[in-house]
């Protein structure tokens, strides 16, 4: 069964695994995240400043509530060492009722 929710998917990158798994465990751990998700390393290129750049990143899928997006982001930027870091919100239309509502639970205090 599925049901509408107010969950998303956040995604931003970060340069290694040491500040992959550093932001997702405290973003799990403060409850602005269910899960967070570390993808493997990738090639990133990018214009930066006026010149093309070319990075190793790790790409962070982060599951969280609409409410939460706003604290999120606020956080991200606190413990983030890009100076501009990606924030893009993706939302879920539908999904698994027990998968959501335990996204729900997890972030809930």
């Amino acid at each position: 069964m599925v049901q509408e929710v107010q969950a998303v998917l956040v995604l931003t990158t970060v340069p290694d695994d040491a500040s992959a798994e550093t932001l997702a465990r405290t973003l799990v751990d403060e409850k602005l995240a269910a899960c967070v998700n570390v993808l493997p390393p990738m090639v990133s290129i990018y214009r930066w400043k006026g010149e093309i750049e070319r990075s190793v990143e790790r790409q962070l899928v982060i599951k969280t509530t609409r409410a939460l997006v706003s604290a999120l982001e606020a956080r991200l930027r606190e413990l983030h060492s890009y100076e501009l870091p990606e924030f893009v919100v993706l939302s879920i239309d539908r999904g698994a009722s027990a998968y959501l509502d335990w996204v729900r639970d997890q972030v809930t205090s």
